[in-house]
């Protein structure tokens, strides 16, 4: 398949695009230039793809290869200079001032004077929820993400992991049906990050959220998702999109299975072929 072209291979045929009636962000030859003292950056080029409704889209690829810029794209946080992209039919500035997603960034960005309950409150009060209704949504996503009983802790008295889990549960306090993730685990050791793999999924089940998941982890890639972008060196360009084989309901042992195995190593082919392409 040729890069940029968004459309997933089932086995050696091409997958048809996704129904307009199910697709939630669609990008259509998006590119990205910065303009810096020392020229142009092309940090994105022609990438065309759609993620649907339910999807767990992961996006892989080498530093600076466009995955976290295509993310803050769709998070109205750098504008494109070219091309067009849609996030539940809105431009994405409108999706952001309709609250259509929730943002979970590489640290935690916890503010260490406020209580994990206050934390995940935050963005509720600011968008002037009545008292009780914040209170409602805390205790709802604090138990989502197993957080139930830590509302009064502070982010220092928690562990890494969990200071991930109480950003999680605010980013998912407003309800959105997106949630665009960018390298959330990448920081946390094995064990953790396995764990927190497994409640992310969890949770993903449980809340049919549509996530948008950046990784540097082929593993972790193939475990989380229904979908699997494979991103060129910059200009970030789209050298592949799998469709996973593997079931929903995926204990960690599935990474020993040959049909993980085979989707890693389609991954690794992909990476690879990305870095045959001439600017």
């Amino acid at each position: 398949m040729g890069a940029g072209t968004g459309q997933a291979r089932a086995g050696h045929g091409t997958a048809p695009r996704a129904d307009p009636a199910e697709t939630v962000i669609a990008a259509r030859d998006l590119d990205l230039t910065f303009e810096t003292g020392d020229g142009q950056v092309h940090a994105l080029k022609g990438i065309t793809l759609d993620i649907r409704k339910g999807d767990f889209v992961s996006f892989i690829g080498p530093s600076g290869c466009g995955k976290t810029t295509f993310l803050r794209c769709i998070a109205a946080l750098e504008q494109p200079t070219g091309g067009s992209l849609s996030v539940n039919g809105m431009t994405p500035d409108e999706a952001r001032r309709a609250r259509a997603y929730g943002y979970v960034f590489q640290a935690a960005g916890l503010y260490p004077w406020r209580t994990i309950g206050r934390n995940v409150s935050l963005p509720l009060e600011i968008m002037g929820f009545s008292r009780a209704e914040i209170a409602e949504r805390v205790a709802r996503v604090l138990d989502l993400v197993d957080l139930a009983g830590f509302e009064k802790k502070f982010p220092w008295q928690l562990s890494g992991g969990m200071q991930q889990r109480a950003s999680i549960a605010r980013a998912l306090a407003f309800d959105a049906d997106i949630l665009l993730m960018d390298e959330p685990f990448g920081a946390l050791d094995e064990i953790v990050r396995d764990h927190l793999n497994e409640q992310l999924l969890q949770l993903w089940a449980r809340t049919d959220k549509t996530i948008g998941f950046v990784t540097h982890s082929i593993p972790e890639a193939v475990y989380m998702s229904t979908r699997i972008v494979v991103m060129s060196p910059r200009p970030g360009r789209i050298t592949d999109v799998i469709d996973s084989p593997l079931p929903r309901d995926r204990p960690l042992d599935i990474r020993d299975t040959p049909e993980f195995l085979e989707v890693a190593h389609r991954v690794r082919e992909g990476l690879r072929a990305g870095h045959a392409y001439d600017d």
